[in-house]
């Protein structure tokens, strides 16, 4: 099933989507909800943000193929032996079809179509066989990342977390396997990531235990699995989508950050 979050009137609301439309749902998604009779055309309502996670977490350096071009902003010659994962501020997100802001003095700032997999029950000290139970469902990612920042500050708050650097949706997809989902970046229409989930060095399972036996994980919560492959830069006017199969497309328009 696919969930779309969306605006309606003064009334924010989910939905599950039946081809072109959304029927909306009454209670919480994560939990005790049901279904309405009434349904709306979804080209008559804006996309919101799929979820308002209340933390976010993400993985870097989680595919072989992305070894080599982190290498300069991690230090990380191989993939890291367990999840090397940090935090985002929940501040970061923006929708299908919110504008990406590239922060006046951030340098190079790079895309990164990511699968983000959404938490849907507490989740604190799980064993990896048990993590896949405590996941609602998935969606399409974008782990904006400002590279002059990232190699200069001594964490990441801003390359990874400024306004605008987390885009997800445009959906929540549940019932997928997460280790066989095919993955696509495009910029401008060209495609410049492709790679299949079944490719990640720590699975979705891992990540989300691995990230239990710290802090407890709660619904609504993100996982960011990773990104594959090289990045490139975003420039003023650009366009960048990600595609996963079972999701749908995130589509995001690039903005410069002006006075």
């Amino acid at each position: 099933m696919l969930f779309a979050r969306f605006s309606h009137g003064d009334a924010k609301a989910y939905g599950l989507v039946e081809g072109s439309r959304l029927r909306p749902l009454q209670g919480d998604l994560f939990g005790e909800h049901r279904l309405l009779d009434e349904a709306v055309s979804m080209d008559s309502v804006p996309l919101l943000p799929p979820v308002r996670p209340g933390k976010i977490l993400a993985a870097a350096v989680n595919y072989p193929s992305h070894v080599a071009g982190s290498k300069r902003m991690t230090g990380m010659a191989q993939a890291p032996p367990e999840p090397a994962l940090f935090l985002k501020p929940s501040s970061s997100i923006v929708g299908p079809e919110g504008t990406i802001v590239l922060p006046r003095g951030a340098g190079r700032v790079d895309y990164e179509g990511e699968l983000v997999a959404v938490i849907g029950r507490p989740c604190r000290a799980v064993a990896v066989e048990e993590a896949l139970d405590y996941v609602f469902g998935y969606t399409c990612g974008n782990d904006v990342s400002a590279r002059l920042w990232q190699q200069g500050d001594l964490q990441w708050w801003r390359a990874k977390g400024s306004d605008t650097f987390s885009p997800i949706g445009p959906f929540i997809a549940t019932g997928l396997d997460p280790a066989d989902l095919e993955l696509r970046t495009r910029l401008n229409g060209r495609e410049v990531q492709t790679t299949n989930t079944g490719a990640l060095v720590h699975s979705v399972a891992a990540l989300v235990s691995f990230a239990s036996q710290a802090m407890t994980l709660e619904p609504g919560d993100l996982v960011f699995t990773g990104t594959p492959g090289e990045t490139g830069h975003l420039s003023d006017g650009d366009v960048v989508e990600v595609e996963i199969s079972g999701i749908g497309v995130l589509r995001n328009p690039v903005v410069a950050e002006t006075d």
